[in-house]
């Protein structure tokens, strides 16, 4: 993965980053099949609209320009809603839940603290697992160890044997990559 600030959406205004667009399908894919399934699709169907989900991205966010007021999961979700009509107009028959179904995820402000907290939720839980994998894993432990368990540096830097510095350098480095990866997409 690229080192380089700029964000996910912006990198892949590129159809050719293959890095990014990597990162993408494997950050959002479980957030797509949860939509899917929201709206009462089992399995294989569920799968089958986040694959035509992903084809219509693909042409799609090239062109894509990030504006905050409109925000990129707003403009997602609505890729999404439209595509699942398109498959259903095509095949002449109703879901087993209403047509609405997608719509009553909360849209509006009093209601979006729901809808935001799910997003971020499952976003930061897909890129953390990602991460994971990208990093030495006391560099990963130390960072955990700090910012979810709550421990202070030093106690982490003596049960891995590394000084308090190298802990607080790893809770860094991994809470800066974070930061990095979800620029952008968590509006």
């Amino acid at each position: 993965m690229s080192d380089t600030p700029a964000s996910l959406l912006e990198r892949l205004r590129d159809p050719d980053a293959e890095e990014a667009w990597v990162r993408f399908v494997e950050l959002y894919s479980p957030l797509l099949l949860y939509w899917a399934r929201r709206v009462g699709l089992r399995e294989p169907d569920a799968s089958d609209l986040v694959q035509d989900v992903f084809v219509v991205l693909l042409r799609k966010l090239p062109e894509f320009r990030y504006d905050a007021q409109k925000g990129f999961r707003n403009w997602l979700r609505t890729v999404t809603l439209n595509r699942w009509r398109e498959i259903r107009r095509r095949q002449q028959h109703p879901a087993t839940v209403g047509a609405d179904t997608l719509n009553e995820v909360p849209d509006s402000a009093v209601e979006e603290p729901f809808w935001e907290v799910e997003y971020r939720q499952q976003l930061a839980r897909r890129l953390l697992e990602v991460m994971r994998q990208e990093f030495e894993p006391a560099t990963w432990q130390a960072c955990w160890e700090c910012v979810v368990n709550g421990r202070p540096a030093a106690d982490v830097g003596k049960e891995l044997g590394i000084s308090p510095g190298a802990v607080r350098m790893a809770k860094f480095r991994v809470l800066s990559r974070l930061r990095r990866e979800l620029d952008g997409l968590l509006e």
